[in-house]
């Protein structure tokens, strides 16, 4: 296992050379983005209406946080479980999205979009969303606030640890 520094966004180039065990600490711009948020990112996009974020180039972190204590940045924030935006999944890569980080399995038909849109699938230890909270530079919420814990936030993470699963 090599230890890699990844600013974002990551070049298909990095993401080839890139091994599933490989531990990365990631730094830039990512986005979270669960269930309700993927469906209706998904919708938009059927209905031609711009979306509040730029999918090209984008990291999508599967995570909702808690609201920021006092004095702090963002509140805990881990990975929530990969399965739930499988459905979405395809069609995200098949616009640009290059890195997804949650945790767990993804489907046979995820690994092969990802794979073909030469994307990454990352992992964060889950358990850990205190400690993963330390990462996170800045944090504002960027689209559907309606959505409490799955509006989409624009996160600036220096340090980030993850786990190549997928390349």
């Amino acid at each position: 296992m090599k230890e890699i520094d990844i600013t974002l966004p990551i070049s298909g180039e990095l993401c080839r050379m890139l091994q599933p065990g490989d531990k990365v600490l990631l730094s830039g711009i990512v986005f979270t983005a669960r269930d309700a948020a993927h469906k209706r990112i998904c919708e938009y996009l059927d209905s031609g209406k711009p979306l509040p974020l730029e999918l090209k180039d984008a990291a999508i972190f599967y995570a909702g946080p808690t609201p920021a204590r006092p004095g702090k940045v963002c509140g805990a924030i881990g990975p929530t479980t990969s399965t739930r935006m499988d459905r979405y999944t395809p069609r995200l890569l098949a616009e640009g999205v290059k890195v997804l980080i949650g945790k767990g399995k993804r489907s046979p038909e995820v690994t092969a979009a990802i794979r073909s849109h030469g994307a990454l699938y990352l992992v964060a230890v889950g358990g850990a969303a205190a400690l993963l909270s330390q990462c996170i530079i800045s944090c504002e919420t960027v689209a559907w606030e309606d959505l409490g814990a799955e509006a989409i936030r624009r996160l600036e993470v220096k340090d980030f640890p993850c786990y190549v699963a997928l390349v």
